[in-house]
C-alpha cells in the first residue's frame, strides 16, 4: 500500500540581513541608478541646455513597494544560489526590469491564462510572489508543496485584502474599482470570496458604475447584467441578491478622483434605495489608493501647470499607474507614452502606445523646434536608468551631446 506524505514547509530564511542587502543594493544600483536623474532632482527638477528645457516631475519612478520587491527578488537569487528560483508572473510591470530578473535565472511559471504551473516544484524550490500578490488558491497550492515562498506583495495591496475580507465576513459584496484582468485585482477578488463567504463585482469605468447604480435602484435584466460583466464577478454572483449590501474597494493604482466618484455614486444609489439609515447598514468604503500612485499623480498635476510643448510618460504599457499618468497628460497637451528611449526614433518619428487602440503607433513631426520645453514623468515601476536614457536621447535629438548634459 502506498502512502502520501505531506511536504514539510521549508524553513523560513531571513533575506534582509545586512550583508545580503548591502550586496543587493550594490547590484540594483548598478542596474538602475542614474546620475542625470539625481542631478536634475537636486536642481529642483529642471535642466536647460542649449535652449532645450526638461522638466522632471517631483515624484516619479520606483516607489518603496517596487524597490522592496526588486530587492527581495535579487536577494532570493543570491541567498538561494544553488536552488531553482521561480516567480509568479512579472515582478512589476516593466519589461526591462522583468528581463533583468529573467537573466538572473528566475523562471516565470505563470501560463498565458495567468495560472501558475506548480506541478513540478517542491520543497527544494523557491517561488517569488510579485508585488501585485497572488490568489488565495495559488498561495495554498504553493504551501501544500512545501516550497520556500518569498513574498514581495506590496503593503498597500494587502491593506485592500484586509478590507475585502472584512466585507466577506459581514456578508457584503465587494465592488472593486479596477481592471478585472490585472494581477492585483485578481488577487484581491480571491480574498473577497474568503472562505466562500463573499462575492465581488469588478467595475472599470464610471459607465460601469452607473449601470450598477441603476440596477441597485431599480433592478433590471439579470441576464443582461451578467453578460455585461462576464469575467468580472464571483462564481454564483446574482445581482438580485448580492447588490443588497456592498462595500467599495479598489485596485491601488487607479485614479483617486475616479475611485472617489465610484464610491459616491454607489453610496447615492444605496441611499436612494434604502434611505439614510440603510446606507449605514448596507454600504462601506475605504480609502485604499496607493500613496505612491497618488504622489505621482499630484506631482504631474503640478508640473502640468507649467507651459510645456509636450509630455513624455515612461513605463510599461501594462502598468496601470503609468497609463493614468498618460491619461492626465493627454487631456492637456501632446503626450507620448513610451516604453524606453528607443521609441524616440528620430526628430520626425516617435513610436508610442495608444491606449485607446491598445497598440503602438508612430507619430510624425512630433518634436517641436528649439527653444522647446519637454515634460517627463514615469510610473512607479520605471527605473531611473530608463528615465536617464530618455532625457539624454531627447537632448541628442536637438543636437545636444551627452557630455554637455552631464557637465
Amino acid at each position: 500500500m502506498s502512502t502520501t506524505t505531506t511536504p514539510v514547509p521549508a524553513k523560513r530564511v531571513n533575506l534582509r540581513t545586512p550583508d545580503v542587502m548591502a550586496a543587493v543594493q550594490s547590484q540594483v544600483e548598478s542596474h538602475y541608478r542614474s546620475e542625470v536623474v539625481e542631478r536634475i532632482r537636486a536642481a529642483g527638477g529642471t535642466l536647460t541646455v542649449d535652449g532645450v528645457t526638461v522638466h522632471l516631475a517631483k515624484q516619479f519612478g520606483f516607489c518603496y513597494g517596487v524597490e522592496r520587491a526588486i530587492d527581495l527578488a535579487y536577494a532570493a537569487r543570491k541567498v538561494f544560489a544553488d536552488k531553482r528560483v521561480f516567480i509568479l508572473g512579472e515582478i512589476i510591470h516593466n519589461p526591462e526590469v522583468n528581463r533583468q530578473i529573467a537573466d538572473m535565472g528566475v523562471v516565470n511559471i505563470l501560463d498565458s491564462k495567468g495560472e501558475a504551473n506548480v506541478d513540478d516544484i517542491g520543497p527544494e524550490d523557491v517561488v517569488i510572489v510579485p508585488a501585485f500578490g497572488t490568489s488565495v488558491t495559488t498561495l495554498a497550492r504553493l504551501k501544500e508543496r512545501g516550497v520556500q515562498i518569498v513574498d514581495t506583495t506590496c503593503g498597500d495591496v494587502m491593506s485592500v485584502w484586509k478590507r475585502v475580507k472584512q466585507n466577506a465576513a459581514e456578508d457584503m459584496t465587494s465592488i472593486i474599482h479596477g481592471k478585472a484582468s490585472h494581477e492585483e485585482t485578481r488577487a484581491t477578488a480571491s480574498r473577497a470570496v474568503h472562505e466562500s463567504k463573499g462575492h465581488y463585482l469588478v467595475v472599470l469605468s464610471l459607465d460601469d458604475t452607473d449601470f450598477v447604480c441603476n440596477y441597485i435602484r431599480k433592478g433590471g435584466d439579470r441576464a443582461a447584467f451578467l453578460k455585461r460583466f462576464e469575467g468580472a464577478y464571483s462564481p454564483g454572483f446574482d445581482p438580485d441578491k448580492h447588490l443588497r449590501r456592498v462595500g467599495v474597494a479598489n485596485q491601488t493604482t487607479m485614479m483617486r478622483g475616479e475611485t472617489e466618484e465610484v464610491q459616491k455614486r454607489i453610496m447615492a444609489a444605496v441611499r436612494d434605495r434604502d434611505g439614510e439609515n440603510g446606507v449605514k447598514e448596507n454600504y462601506r468604503f475605504f480609502d485604499t489608493i496607493c500613496g505612491a500612485t497618488q504622489e505621482r499623480q499630484d506631482a504631474l498635476k503640478d508640473m502640468l501647470q507649467k507651459k510645456m510643448d509636450l509630455l513624455l510618460v515612461i513605463g510599461g504599457y501594462n502598468s496601470s499607474n503609468t497609463s493614468h499618468l498618460a491619461e492626465m497628460g493627454e487631456a492637456l497637451l501632446p503626450t507620448y507614452f513610451i516604453r524606453n528611449a528607443g521609441k524616440l526614433e528620430s526628430r520626425d518619428h516617435i513610436v508610442h502606445f495608444n491606449q485607446h487602440a491598445s497598440h503602438e503607433v508612430t507619430t510624425e513631426g512630433w518634436l517641436p523646434a528649439s527653444p522647446a520645453t519637454i515634460g517627463i514623468t514615469a510610473g512607479a515601476s520605471c527605473p531611473n536608468n530608463l528615465i536617464e536614457d530618455t532625457i539624454l536621447r531627447t537632448f541628442e535629438l536637438y543636437g545636444v551631446p551627452r557630455e554637455h548634459v552631464l557637465q
